[in-house]
């Protein structure tokens, strides 16, 4: 399926790509509950996850950094 973008929609595309090529490794990315959230890498540069026998495995809140509201996210999979 193809669109026809607003000049809006093609500069923040533009930006996130410029973005990605300076994005620090040491952060991630983790959409959930509708919100944007940057996370800290552990020092060995692997995601921070927890495992806990009632619920799995899941992110590891403790190393949220900052979380940006405003821009529809979902943390689902195809």
């Amino acid at each position: 399926m193809e669109f026809e973008l607003t000049q809006d929609e093609i500069k923040a595309i533009r930006e996130l790509k410029a973005l990605a090529k300076t994005f620090p490794k040491s952060l991630w990315l983790f959409a959930a509950s509708g919100s944007l959230h940057i996370m800290r890498t552990k020092p060995d540069g692997s995601r921070a996850m927890y495992e806990d026998n009632s619920s799995g495995i899941g992110v590891n809140r403790d190393y949220i950094v900052e979380t940006i509201q405003g821009i529809e996210v979902d943390g689902g999979d195809w």
